[in-house]
C-alpha cells in the first residue's frame, strides 16, 4: 500500500498548473521529477488566513527553479521542487520530517507561520538540514529559538518596526501620541506588539487600547466601535495576513479618520482590500518599485509569467532558491551542512536591493535594506496595483546594515 501511495505521489507534472491541482488535493507537487536532480522542499501555507500569501510564494519559487533550469540547472543537475501546504505547526512539523526523511530534500524553502516555522527549525536542527524561513518574523526564532540550521531571509519583527518607525518619527506620530493596536493572536502577533510597544513607548508614545483578534475573525466592527469611541491619535495594526485585508477595508467602510500605521505588512493583503481603501504608512522587506535592474529583471519576468506584479512574499522564496543554488555552485556541492557553513561563513547574494545581503552567524538572520511606503489616494492610483509611493531605504546609505537588524542581547545561543 506504502508502494502504491508513493507512486502516485510521484506522478510527472508538466507546468505548474498541474502542481497547483495536485496540491490542491493535499497532496505535494513534485515538479519536474527525473532521477538525476537535487530536490528542494517547498513548504508554507496555502489554506486558512495566511493561504494567499502562500500562493504568492508558491509562484516565486516555481519562477526561481524554472530560471535555474533554463540556465543549465545546478552542478549538472535539475533543480525538482517537492511542494507542500503547511497548515499548521503539528502538520508543518511533519511534513518537514516527511520531506528530509522519505523525499530526500537537500534542504527546506518556506513558512509565514512564527509557529510553523519554530516547528519546521526544530526538525531542520534535529535532522542537520537547512531552512530557510521566507515569512515568519518572530524575534523569538532569531533569539531563544534559534539554531544553527534555520536561517531567516524574512525580516524579523523588530527590523519591521524599526523600517516603518524611522518614517513614523519623521512624521511626528509616535512622541505625545495615544495609540490604539490590534494585534493577531497567535506567535507573531505577540512578539510584534511587544518590539512595537517598547519602540512606541521609547520614543514618548503611549498605547490607550490593547485589542487580541482571532485568527479567523472576519468582523472588525467590535473593535472598529471600540476604536471610535477610545478616540486615538494613531490606530496600529500587528495582524496578519486576510486579517489585515478585512481591517482595512472595514475601517475604510466606517470612514473612521484616525491615521493608521502597521508594523507587519505584506502587498497582497493590501491589494485584496480594494481600491481606495489602503492607507497610512507600513514597512515592506521589498517592493516592485525597488530601483534596481536586478530588480527590474524579476518583476518583468513574474509579470510575464503570471500576468500580475509580484509582492514580498515570493520575493522570499524566489530569492532563497537563487542563493541555495548560488552557494550549492560555489561549494561544488549541495551537501546540507556544508551549505549550513557556507551560508554562515557571510557569503553575499544580489538579493533585488541597492546593497547585497548576507546571513550574519549570531543567528542566521540575512542582513539587509527594508523599506517603508505611504498608501496612495484613489484619485492617483493607476491602476488596482498601484497603491502606495516608496518612502525610502533603511538604513540609509551611508549606514551599516546591521544597525537595522535585531540586537544581539545574548538570547541566541547559537555558536557563532
Amino acid at each position: 500500500m506504502a508502494h502504491s501511495d508513493d507512486l502516485t505521489r510521484r506522478m510527472l507534472l508538466k507546468g505548474a498548473a498541474g502542481a497547483t491541482a495536485l496540491a490542491g488535493l493535499g497532496m505535494p507537487a513534485i515538479v519536474k521529477a527525473q532521477s538525476d536532480v537535487i530536490r528542494i522542499g517547498h513548504l508554507t501555507p496555502v489554506t486558512g488566513f495566511l493561504g494567499p500569501l502562500g500562493e504568492f510564494a508558491q509562484m516565486g519559487v516555481k519562477l526561481a527553479a524554472e530560471e535555474i533550469n533554463a540556465a543549465g540547472g545546478v552542478l549538472g543537475r535539475k533543480v525538482e521542487l517537492v511542494i507542500e501546504d503547511s497548515v499548521n505547526p503539528q502538520t508543518a512539523s511533519a511534513k518537514a520530517e516527511r520531506l528530509i526523511e522519505r523525499d530526500k530534500v537537500a534542504m527546506i524553502i518556506g513558512e509565514i507561520s512564527s509557529a510553523s516555522a519554530l516547528a519546521i527549525g526544530q526538525v531542520a536542527n534535529r535532522t542537520k538540514t537547512v531552512f530557510i524561513n521566507t515569512g515568519a518574523n518572530s524575534d523569538a526564532l532569531r533569539g531563544a529559538s534559534c539554531n544553527p540550521f534555520m536561517f531567516h531571509i524574512e525580516a524579523a519583527n523588530s527590523m519591521m518596526v524599526t523600517a516603518v518607525g524611522t518614517y513614523l518619527k519623521t512624521e511626528n506620530m509616535i512622541k505625545g501620541k495615544k495609540w490604539y493596536s490590534l494585534t493577531a493572536d497567535y506567535a507573531f502577533g505577540h512578539d510584534l506588539f511587544r518590539v512595537a510597544k517598547k519602540f512606541v513607548t521609547e520614543n514618548g508614545g503611549e498605547f490607550i487600547g490593547e485589542e487580541l483578534v482571532p485568527t479567523d475573525a472576519t468582523d472588525f466592527s467590535p473593535y472598529l466601535l471600540k476604536i471610535r469611541q477610545a478616540q486615538p491619535d494613531i490606530v496600529a495594526s500587528n495582524l496578519a495576513g486576510n486579517q489585515i485585508t478585512n481591517f482595512i477595508k472595514q475601517y475604510a467602510e466606517y470612514g473612521l479618520q484616525f491615521p493608521i500605521t502597521g508594523f507587519g505588512f505584506d502587498t497582497a493583503v493590501a491589494w485584496g482590500a480594494g481600491k481606495g481603501n489602503f492607507s497610512g504608512i507600513w514597512p515592506l522587506i521589498w517592493h516592485h518599485m525597488v530601483d534596481t535592474q536586478s530588480s527590474k529583471k524579476f518583476v518583468e519576468a513574474f509579470t510575464k509569467k503570471y500576468g500580475k506584479l509580484p509582492e514580498n512574499q515570493c520575493w522570499g522564496d524566489y530569492n532563497s532558491l537563487k542563493i541555495v543554488a548560488q552557494s550549492f555552485t560555489e561549494m561544488k556541492t549541495a551537501d546540507p551542512q556544508k551549505l549550513a557553513e557556507h551560508l554562515r561563513k557571510g557569503a553575499k547574494f544580489d538579493i533585488l536591493k541597492g546593497r547585497e545581503g548576507y546571513f550574519r552567524a549570531y543567528d542566521n538572520q540575512m542582513v539587509q535594506e527594508m523599506y517603508a511606503v505611504r498608501a496612495k489616494d484613489s484619485d492617483k492610483m493607476k491602476d488596482q496595483w498601484d497603491i502606495y509611493d516608496p518612502l525610502g531605504s533603511v538604513p540609509g546609505p551611508n549606514q551599516d546594515l546591521e544597525v537595522l537588524a535585531p540586537p544581539k542581547d545574548g538570547t541566541c545561543k547559537m555558536q557563532a
